[in-house]
């Protein structure tokens, strides 16, 4: 039997008396601390609670789970657990051992804990409803383009954004959290580059710090204020909103430490496509009326019936994409877009002038 049991997020006192008994009576623990901190102080109380002498408790790294041969060949005689930090299906490494231990006919069974995902994201006094996709940003700055681009995603849905940071455990044993300020730095550079408009100073942001711990700390503002701040130990996590309810407008001022009024963050948020056909349709317009001009100027060496069907059918591509942007089928726009131009250009090679400049 393999049992995947979550500590939840208050260390060894979030234990349910449930899960204290059957660690009490498997013969091998597993502490599983790469995911999220298990403190040290955690693991001792741990073993004061279920080692009566007869069970092993080892702290296991990464790739021990990832492997999972050690794990699944004990599991297949005796009674075994994984125990790791929140809810022991979270992650996206435990979800594939239960996977292979179902696929090897090992019977498991799951003690459900609190996760700090939806903990924070409550504490926060948001809508947990209105949460789009999860992302963690590793001190690598090349992650902070994925964030971004997920964050993007999530605002022209009108979503909030929660983003885990990144959380190392050390060979000296001291845990390495990413500082929230840093990773604010980090994504506005990536604004600098990228310009969707999503990242600024002024955007509102929540930090939320050791959630489950008595020195839990939630901070609420304007990203120039937060990267001012010294977020201390982690773990940390950061959630960039969405459009914000009354209500959970009303909740930041008063459940988090709000250093500026709440925001919306989706005010100046466009989809690319939509800036694309926004930026060329007005110069495909203009080169085609240049295109018209040449054409019309001179019809004794220029004039050709071909050239001007075609600029005829880049006009109708033009006005399609306006008309598809305004249906929301962007797409399609974009594509038109693109045949407009390709019409534009083949005519202009063909007539031997650049009407684009």
């Amino acid at each position: 039997m393999l049992w995947f049991i979550g500590l939840g997020i208050y260390g060894y006192q979030g234990l349910s008396l449930y899960a204290i008994n059957i660690l009490k009576n498997c013969k091998k623990i597993f502490v599983e601390r790469f995911t999220s901190e298990i403190s040290d102080d955690d693991l001792i109380h741990i073993h004061e609670l279920v080692d009566d002498g007869g069970t092993d408790i080892i702290s296991v790294k990464r790739w021990v789970v990832e492997d999972g041969r050690i794990i699944l060949g004990e599991a297949k005689h005796d009674d075994i657990a994984l125990l790791s930090y929140g809810d022991p299906l979270i992650a996206t490494t435990h979800l594939e051992l239960f996977l292979r231990a179902k696929k090897n006919s090992i019977e498991m069974k799951v003690i459900h804990a609190a996760s700090g995902l939806t903990s924070l994201v409550g504490e926060s006094g948001l809508d947990f409803y209105k949460c789009g996709r999860s992302v963690t940003m590793m001190s690598d700055p090349q992650s902070a383009i994925s964030v971004y681009n997920v964050i993007h995603d999530n605002l022209l849905a009108g979503n909030h954004t929660l983003i885990l940071t990144e959380y190392a455990e050390k060979e000296s044993g001291k845990p390495l959290f990413l500082d929230p300020a840093y990773a604010l730095e980090v994504l506005l550079e990536v604004e600098n580059d990228l310009k969707y408009g999503i990242m600024s100073h002024d955007a509102f942001a929540i930090i939320a710090s050791r959630i489950g711990t008595n020195e839990k700390n939630i901070i609420s503002g304007k990203i120039r204020s937060l990267t001012k701040l010294n977020f201390g130990q982690g773990p940390h996590s950061m959630i960039i909103t969405g459009r914000l309810h009354f209500m959970e407008e009303d909740c930041i001022i008063n459940l988090t430490n709000n250093l500026d009024k709440p925001s919306d963050n989706t005010l100046n948020v466009y989809r690319l496509s939509v800036k694309m056909i926004e930026r060329y349709a007005p110069k495909a317009k203009l080169a085609l009326e240049n295109l018209k001009k040449i054409v019309e100027g001179d019809k004794g060496t220029l004039y050709n019936k071909g050239i001007l069907e075609s600029l005829d059918n880049a006009e109708h591509y033009i006005y399609d994409a306006e008309r598809f942007m305004g249906q929301g089928k962007l797409e399609l726009a974009v594509l038109s877009i693109g045949y407009a131009e390709g019409l534009i250009d083949a005519s202009r090679f063909q007539m031997g002038v650049n009407p684009w400049s």
